[in-house]
């Protein structure tokens, strides 16, 4: 092989590809010469924090990744885990944040289109998409056209596809103002025996690129999400890929047609870092090598370069390694469904990937060095200063509970979001069950009385107060909303959104979370699957706080016992499980009633979530409860004021009598607990068995009225706090607000 087409490498160009003098070095060793500008391009986007973990890799292995349950963790395209009947779920949640706050709708879009093909890469057809978004202050001058361009790209791309996006969360927090978070998860159901992986095994196999062309679209996208921001930042406009929705469509529909075809021996989406990773890590899974001839990659734009297509981004494109003579069959699949169909390469025994561009060799390097080689740091960390316990008098109390209440429910943390889901189609393919605005999303498998659950969750003042019980604190968020819909909790795929790894306060979040997050997997059989991790997020040394996303999936064996929270039925009295101490640091009546977080964050007691869980899950599965709500954001009158408004229906709350003061027992965000509407007839039972467990059980009221009643306080009538819950967020967007 002809030595590659060389240019001068200066420190300058090294730098502008992200890599470090002591990393170049390292190159040249593995190399034993200068690389030529492919090359250089090759290792920089593989090297990158976004496609190596090279900072995170030795603290992700703390994660739990196995079970019974589990078919598939991490290191594939998704996590899969056994529905049972054959059926599986493929599922996995990825960040789009650097891209999403330079060109939202564009950003946002293509996230959706990305984390799609991850899913349907392994043979799943896509059922659901959520999301978690995170933008800045509610005042800065960014974050409405950032809320607007976000929601519509992610509308724009999902409903065009046919996709119905379920579920998500979309918070404000100053702290984001600068750099936005933007995770998307899509969850797909697929059969156990027709899953599909990357690995590229064989020899003298066709190498077929299918999808659309590629173009200049997207180049360095890898590179620049593992970088901080800065003023510039609007300069990277041009790493920002362009998404085709209706062509991503085409694209599900004859890939999975293929999977039929007995034709596919492995499969990969061109995602960050487009055909260079796609082709490298299905040769080193495979332990082959892989000769590609650029001349055949289809192009939409002229003249470009081998390093331009080995780089570019470009959308709605897979790699493919065929069994010998299925290129004929599968070449008419994708020409029937208009898409670009090309033989671009084949394996080899080389262990090489070998990059071949107009008659001349632009690359020749060692696939397994160039996948596994990536430097693996343990970089410094310090773990964060324990935040001291809050007492609730620590706080001031409100001159009225019920006051608070309206305050909290219109304030931009609580308001309703609505105005985001009402722009995703929810609906389409008509198997959704619970809609958006409850615990958890619920959509059918299809043809079967089963049901896939799904949410996404995190707190992130949580984790930045205590890393370790933040990250345990998101896991079992999720593992809650998934039991308060009636499901067996399943797995989680996970978003590590953080700031400058390099700084060891960032890392010691990054660690703390990691701790916690194990944790709290290991006890609640709740592995996690898959995952992206998101380093540099912060601008001009500012950093977000740590946001480590957690996508959970949980299975609902009959339909027919799943829960929602809408209060439905007069006369079923309210029962809360789960012991109260009124913790009130870092909650949002410290915020929105004190003027600002502090202290620690409610710890977390696993073996009490274990029990609380169960013994919900069973009162569901029993017949027992018409609702049920967990205690999250706000604390207990919160959760009662969210049912009462789901179900249009008042309550009468019973005065707090005990030995808190009011507002931490109505307020506090202690975790654990649940807000269960109980059938007077079945009262008895289910107050008995919540002592057995020692779950402090209480009976706060009754279902009733249009008003929610508080003891001697005036009621605050629904219609009224309904309005003022439902109006901030469409007032704020209309520049009302």
């Amino acid at each position: 092989m002809d030595t590659p087409t060389q240019i001068e490498i200066t420190a300058e160009l090294v730098a502008e590809h992200g890599l470090k003098p002591d990393e170049y070095a390292r190159l040249l060793e593995i190399l034993g010469r200068a690389p030529s500008i492919t090359e250089l391009g090759i290792f920089s986007v593989m090297w990158s924090e976004h496609c190596s973990y090279k900072s995170s890799r030795v603290w992700l292995k703390m994660l739990p990744t196995e079970g019974p349950q589990v078919i598939q963790g991490p290191g594939e395209n998704a996590g899969v885990v056994d529905l049972g009947d054959g059926d599986a779920a493929i599922f996995k949640m990825e960040s789009h944040n650097h891209p999403s706050y330079i060109e939202p709708y564009q950003g946002a879009a293509t996230g959706v289109g990305g984390i799609m093909r991850d899913v349907f890469t392994m043979g799943a057809r896509p059922v659901a998409n959520l999301n978690a978004l995170r933008f800045g202050a509610p005042e800065h001058p960014k974050t409405r056209h950032l809320v607007a361009g976000v929601v519509a790209g992610i509308g724009g791309y999902g409903n065009c596809v046919g996709v119905p996006t379920v579920g998500g969360e979309t918070n404000f927090d100053g702290r984001y103002d600068n750099n936005i978070l933007v995770n998307a998860m899509c969850v797909g159901l697929a059969k156990t025996d027709s899953i599909f992986y990357s690995a590229a095994k064989g020899v003298g196999l066709p190498v077929v690129y299918v999808g659309s062309k590629t173009g200049r679209d997207g180049i360095h996208g890898a590179t620049m999400a593992s970088a901080e921001f800065d003023d510039a930042s609007d300069e990277k406009r041009p790493t920002v890929q362009v998404g085709d929705p209706f062509t991503e469509k085409l694209l599900i529909e004859a890939c999975l047609e293929l999977m039929g075809r007995d034709a596919i021996i492995a499969i990969q989406d061109m995602g960050a870092a487009g055909l260079t990773s796609s082709s490298v890590e299905m040769a080193d899974k495979g332990g082959v090598g892989i000769t590609l001839d650029l001349d055949k990659v289809p192009q939409r734009e002229e003249a470009m370069t081998a390093y331009e297509m080995m780089l570019s981004e470009s959308q709605e494109r897979m790699l493919m390694v065929l069994k010998p003579e299925a290129e004929a069959d599968a070449e008419a699949i994708f020409r029937k469904w208009g898409l670009d169909f090309a033989v671009i390469g084949e394996t080899t025994d080389s262990g090489r990937l070998i990059v071949r561009h107009a008659g001349r060799s632009e690359a020749d390097v060692p696939v397994a060095t160039l996948a596994d080689s990536a430097p693996l740091y343990e970089r410094p960390w310090e773990s964060a200063t324990p935040a001291r316990l809050i007492s609730p008098e620590d706080v001031p109390e409100p001159a009225s509970l019920l006051g608070a209440l309206e305050t909290l429910m219109g304030s931009h943390h609580l308001a309703s979001r609505r105005w985001v889901w009402e722009q995703y189609d929810h609906m389409v393919m008509t198997d959704t069950v619970l809609r958006p605005g409850g615990d958890a999303a619920v959509v059918r498998v299809h043809g079967t009385s089963k049901a896939i659950a799904a949410t996404c969750d995190v707190t992130p003042r949580y984790c930045e107060a205590h890393p370790v019980d933040g990250g345990m604190q998101a896991v079992v968020e999720a593992w809650r909303n998934l039991i308060a819909v009636g499901a067996d909790p399943l797995a989680i795929t996970d978003c590590m959104n953080f700031g400058n790894p390099e700084r060891p306060h960032i890392m010691g979040q990054f660690v703390g979370c990691i701790e916690g997050m194990a944790a709290a997997c290991r006890a609640l059989d709740f592995p996690v699957v898959s995952g992206n991790v998101s380093l540099y997020n912060e601008t001009n040394g500012v950093a977000i706080p740590p946001t480590p996303a957690i996508g959970g999936v949980g299975l609902i064996p009959d339909i027919s016992r799943m829960m929602g929270i809408a209060l439905t039925t007069i006369g079923d009295l309210l029962v809360v499980i789960g012991r109260g101490k009124g913790h009130l640091g870092q909650s949002l009546y410290q915020e929105v009633l004190g003027g600002g977080f502090d202290g620690a964050p409610p710890p977390v007691d696993l073996a009490e979530e274990i029990k609380a869980g169960n013994l919900v899950r069973d009162l569901i599965r029993g017949g027992l409860v018409r609702a049920v709500h967990d205690v999250s954001d706000g604390g207990l009158l919160v959760a009662v004021a969210e049912m009462a408004l789901a179900g249009g229906t008042g309550v009468q709350l019973n005065g707090y009598d005990g030995p808190l003061p009011d507002h931490g027992y109505w307020f506090g965000e202690d975790q654990g607990r649940y807000v269960l509407a109980v059938p007077p007839l079945h009262l008895d039972d289910v107050i008995e068995r919540a002592r057995l467990l020692q779950l402090g059980p209480q009976v706060l009221g009754r279902v009733g009225g249009k008003a929610i009643s508080l003891g001697q306080e005036p009621g605050l009538e629904l219609e009224r706090i309904g309005a003022q819950h439902e109006a901030w967020l469409p007032r704020y967007m209309d520049g009302a607000a």
